[in-house]
């Protein structure tokens, strides 16, 4: 009986693994692009702006991000009355910090590892369409358990070297986390974000609850409270100011 019950939990294990590499990477990435929207809609957005809110230690944070897709970033952050400015332009960055954020106040070049770092955002849609165009490579890892949903992990691979585990729901084919090494000022750290709370804006699919580790501790939330597709940007607030 005991040999039988051992026969039939191998067949299960092999039936689920099977099922789960019947499918190649490129097929589910191609479901997870068509589930957020399709890639005509995606590469038809040229640009984007959005609003989020989150609490870090009892302070309320507002972010307002404006993206030129391919090109250009722009995120300003208001705390205690304090504001932070972090720009990508192409292939540099530059960044604003009060005293309080260890900063001068004055416009500074942001070091070329974080503008890298921040150019990911300017692939609006996520790092998974045009992957191939990117010279990224992908592999079908297999199955985990995302806050109890069933999950494909994928690992994509920049050409750069740099690693990044992307979670798909085996349902919706949603992004339900992203999670790789990131190095932060010559420090190499762990970067986790998991996705929720997903709504269509204009047919394409946004997830507007996001939390990820906080660099005080714990963990942060961030809601976003509004996204605006194709508004007009003057392309004068990406330019850093004279000092």
């Amino acid at each position: 009986m005991k040999f039988s019950k051992m026969i039939s939990a191998a067949l299960i294990v092999m039936v689920t693994t099977a099922s789960v590499f019947a499918q190649t990477a490129d097929e589910i990435v191609t479901k997870h692009i068509e589930a957020i929207g399709g890639a005509e809609k995606w590469k038809a957005l040229k640009s984007l702006e959005m609003k989020n809110k989150f609490s870090v230690q009892g302070m309320d944070i507002e972010s307002k991000t404006v993206i030129v897709a391919g090109k250009s970033l722009r995120t300003d952050v208001s705390v205690m009355g304090q504001e932070i400015v972090t720009v990508v332009d192409g292939e540099t960055g530059w960044s604003i910090r009060p005293a309080m954020m260890q900063g001068t106040g004055a416009p500074e070049d942001m070091p070329l590892a974080m503008v890298r770092e921040s150019r990911k955002q300017l692939n609006l849609g996520g790092s998974l369409i045009g992957y191939k165009e990117n010279g990224s490579t992908l592999e079908l890892v297999g199955t985990e358990k995302i806050d109890g949903a069933d999950a494909y992990k994928l690992k994509l691979v920049e050409k750069n070297g740099e690693e990044t585990n992307i979670y798909l729901s085996t349902s919706t084919y949603y992004t339900l986390k992203t999670s790789g090494k990131r190095k932060v000022q010559g420090q190499e750290i762990d970067a986790e974000v998991t996705y929720s709370n997903f709504k269509p804006i204009e047919g394409l699919i946004f997830a507007h609850t996001m939390e990820t580790p906080s660099p005080m501790g714990g963990s942060m939330t961030i809601e976003t409270e509004s996204i605006k597709l194709n508004p007009k940007v003057d392309e004068a607030i990406f330019k850093k100011p004279a000092k």
